[in-house]
């Protein structure tokens, strides 16, 4: 029986990459914000048509999210807001600089924090700080959360770590994006910050840098080792050289895939989300009453591998117990355990999505 696998990551192969890591060669620059970093942060922004002064690379999303909270000087102990339905990393990066996760819920169509739910979880708490997430490559919308930011005077910081190709720079919040391998744009690993202020960004290159100014040899912050190598801004260029076709593929995979599950599971319940988006994977939720971990293992005899994405969530998570709760979490708690991750990669074949739709439309009509 053949195994569908759930992702098989499109990185540049070594002669795609093989230009690059010949400058790298001849440059005998390794990392510390290299040429190739340079030359990898200009495309970045010519791509989201902003400033390169707004951008810097990072060894990581995570790292970014940290130093990018770090860089808009929160108080020690900080109230940071974040949905309940993500990537345990979003709690993590708070809790690791020294920052309360504060943990909300999320909307019922785009899976997603909202500012009109960060407007009510600040009437019930105080909130110091606001992290959204892009759930599963959904855009975040900018203008929105820019405004909730010059209005409220809060900082938002967007975790974008599976968007790039579909979320905007914003004009006042910052947003971190992940290159990480099986993600839509990779670099195997590595991710960029992207903020507004020029002034922010090389406040967050310093903390990536351990928080010294290289200028004297000051240590002027505590900072860490969060560089992206110069290896990595090499695929990452690479990437960018077939970036065009990637979209291209990624848009019609998506818009087919989603066609045959419509059609074979009518029970099935989509993400409101751009249909012309560029996304890493392939999450939908089950109807009321089914358990993905359930449909998980039946899907798995007819070789099918799933996963259950973001779940536990946050608030059911045993780490993150004691974190404080804005108001009910009753969609998060809905959703959760019925949000289940199909395979879904470049090279998949018609063949085989449509042996994961058959496989879903036995167990969901049992």
């Amino acid at each position: 029986m053949e195994k569908i696998p759930l992702l098989v990551p499109l990185m540049p192969t070594t002669d795609q990459a093989l230009p690059y890591f010949r400058q790298i060669d001849g440059n005998r620059h390794y990392t510390n914000f290299g040429p190739l970093s340079r030359e990898l942060e200009q495309r970045i922004a010519n791509d989201l048509s902003i400033p390169q002064a707004g951008v810097t690379t990072v060894s990581n999303c995570t790292v970014g999210l940290e130093l990018a909270l770090q860089a808009r000087g929160l108080r020690a102990g900080a109230n940071v807001l974040l949905p309940s339905l993500t990537f345990v990393a979003t709690a993590t990066a708070v809790s690791r600089v020294g920052l309360q996760p504060v943990i909300a819920d999320i909307d019922e169509a785009g899976w997603s924090l909202t500012p009109a739910i960060a407007r009510r979880a600040a009437e019930l708490h105080r909130i110091d700080a606001v992290m959204p997430v892009a759930t599963f490559g959904r855009p975040q919308d900018m203008a929105a959360w820019d405004d909730f930011e010059r209005e409220t005077g809060i900082p938002v910081i967007v975790d974008a770590a599976g968007a790039y190709g579909n979320q905007t720079a914003g004009s006042v919040a910052d947003v971190v994006f992940s290159f990480h391998a099986t993600k839509s744009f990779g670099a195997a690993e590595g991710g960029a910050v992207i903020s507004p202020d020029a002034e922010r960004i090389q406040h967050i290159r310093m903390l990536s840098n351990f928080g010294l100014d290289t200028r004297n040899g000051a240590l002027t912050d505590l900072g860490t080792n969060g560089k992206m190598s110069e290896y990595h801004c090499a695929l990452g260029l690479a990437s960018f050289d077939m970036w065009e076709r990637v979209k291209t593929d990624r848009r019609a995979l998506y818009a087919g895939y989603m066609a045959r599950l419509r059609s074979a599971c009518p029970s099935l319940i989509f993400q409101e989300k751009p249909e012309d988006g560029v996304y890493p994977l392939m999450a939908v939720l089950l109807p009321q009453g089914r358990d993905a971990t359930a449909v998980g293992s039946a899907v798995a005899a007819n070789g099918v591998e799933t996963r259950r994405w973001y779940t536990p969530a946050l608030h059911q998570q045993p780490a993150l117990r004691d974190c404080v709760v804005a108001g009910a979490l009753d969609i998060a708690t809905t959703l959760a355990g019925r949000i289940i991750g199909l395979p879904f990669f470049l090279g998949i074949t018609d063949a085989q999505i449509d042996t994961v739709c058959s496989a879903l439309a036995r167990e969901l009509d049992s």
